[in-house]
């Protein structure tokens, strides 16, 4: 029986949608989503949040430290970063199949903060009704309490051990001049940290409530009280935190949009 063979293809305009699309694979390949849209798995590591240093200290005229995130200051960007990033700042499909991106410190930011934003995005989304509006932003309110004290408890810690680390500095011997510049490095960066966690905290209840005022005369419901409550709990631990870290440059960050 004859063998059966079959003429490939490589030449002719027939071959170039094949290739065109080899190729938009291969480019979209590079980006930072992985498969289907979800994060990278190079993305999710221990160290994933460590840019949040780098960035704090650079946006204000500082180098970062070369040394490696301790265990607690490993904890402490990795809980901050639920309270930096804005709330229903992507769609619920994104947060599910991941679209991980580093966001620039209020102290890079030139524009002016939008306290509408997310009110805006909650009142046009798309609901079945009305009240879900409100169980929504009663959940984003709860999600941040119940983030404020593990983060605040883990600042506390680092913070104190910087203390001790600051301490040691004239003491240690033979410190090199690198050294002592990534130990000030690092306490600069744990402490600019803490400070961009609790002015997104401010800002977080600026929108809460500018939403909830509109939800109010839009939607009037009972639930609203409960909402209200909330943003005052939230408020009033923002306003007396367990523990501040001491500022290294001025607030440069206003509430007020």
């Amino acid at each position: 029986m004859p063998e059966m063979r079959f003429p490939i293809r490589t030449t002719g305009t027939r071959s170039l949608p094949a290739l065109t699309l080899l190729l938009a694979s291969l480019a979209l390949g590079a980006c930072s989503g992985g498969d289907f849209g979800r994060t990278r798995a190079d993305m999710r590591n221990d160290d994933m949040h460590r840019w949040l240093g780098a960035e704090a200290t650079a946006s204000v005229g500082l180098k970062p430290s070369h040394f490696q995130l301790t265990e607690n200051e490993r904890q402490l960007r990795d809980l901050a970063y639920p309270l930096i990033e804005p709330p229903r700042s992507r769609p619920a499909w994104k947060s599910v199949f991941g679209d991980y991106q580093p966001l620039p410190s209020p102290w890079r930011q030139k524009v002016v903060f939008d306290r509408t934003s997310y009110g805006r995005a909650l009142i046009d989304e798309p609901h079945r009704s009305h009240t879900s509006r409100y169980q929504q932003l009663i959940e984003d309110v709860r999600n941040d309490i119940v983030r404020f004290e593990p983060f605040f408890a883990s600042a506390a810690r680092v913070i104190e051990l910087d203390r001790k680390r600051n301490a040691s500095l004239r003491v240690v011997s033979e410190l090199s001049p690198r050294e002592q510049a990534d130990a000030v490095a690092r306490m600069e960066e744990n402490a600019l940290i803490v400070q961009w966690v609790q002015q997104c905290l401010e800002r977080r209840i600026a929108s809460y409530r500018w939403a909830l005022e509109r939800l109010a005369i839009q939607t009037p419901d009972i639930i609203a009280a409960d909402a209200d409550r909330l943003i005052g709990e939230l408020a009033a631990q923002t306003a007396n935190p367990p523990m501040a870290a001491q500022p290294v440059i001025g607030r440069a960050v206003s509430v007020k949009g």
